[in-house]
């Protein structure tokens, strides 16, 4: 069964989660922004071992945190790469990781399976990590809102049917995304007016 801690990083708020299934001594870490050595603190704190770190998209506001934990853990590093396509000054540097995601893979780590759906609009690299009944949604879909497109190689058509999509699926998932409160799939599709 999933467990999870979320920590709020850095200026922009972002959502980072500390991620793994019960029982298990292993986490992943999902979009660590800022400030690494909190996140491995409290990995250290609930007795968990840092062995990847998925990443929803390639802003520097999600992977800021990313070298100074893959320095410490020597971890898998998750990310689709169409995001290697965006400004450095968008993407704090040269993106780091070790493994491409694409649509449909999955991915078996620290005892959990997740899904992978790609999502683009905000970035062309966005994913969502699905596991059990969590979306791990990054800056895609917002409580009440969706990822800005104004940013270089944003695109709101991408988006709208990237949005469309998240609509369309049949499970009502617990939304988490990269910044801001969670939600759930079901009331998006009532109260999201992007939805």
């Amino acid at each position: 069964m999933i467990q999870f801690k979320t920590l709020v990083l850095g200026d922009y708020e972002t959502n980072c989660y500390l991620v793994w299934a019960e029982g298990s001594q292993e986490c992943v870490v999902i979009d660590p922004g800022y400030e690494p050595a909190r996140i491995l603190e409290e990995a250290k704190a609930l007795g968990k071992t840092i062995t990847a770190i998925l990443l929803t998209h390639g802003h520097f506001d999600h992977v800021g945190g990313v070298r100074p934990l893959f320095a410490q853990t020597d971890c898998d590093i998750y990310l689709c790469p169409e995001d290697c396509a965006m400004p450095e000054r968008l993407t704090a540097g040269s993106l780091c990781y070790t493994n491409s995601v694409a649509e449909g893979d999955t991915l078996e780590l620290a005892g959990l399976t997740f899904s992978v759906l790609h999502t683009p609009g905000h970035t062309p690299g966005c994913v969502c990590y699905a596991c059990e009944d969590c979306l791990f949604c990054g800056d895609t879909l917002f409580a009440g809102s969706c990822g800005r497109t104004d940013l270089p190689l944003g695109n709101w058509s991408m988006l709208k049917k990237s949005l469309q999509r998240l609509k369309n699926l049949n499970v009502n998932y617990k939304v988490y995304p990269g910044h801001g409160s969670a939600t759930t799939l079901e009331a998006e599709k009532k109260y999201n007016p992007y939805l």
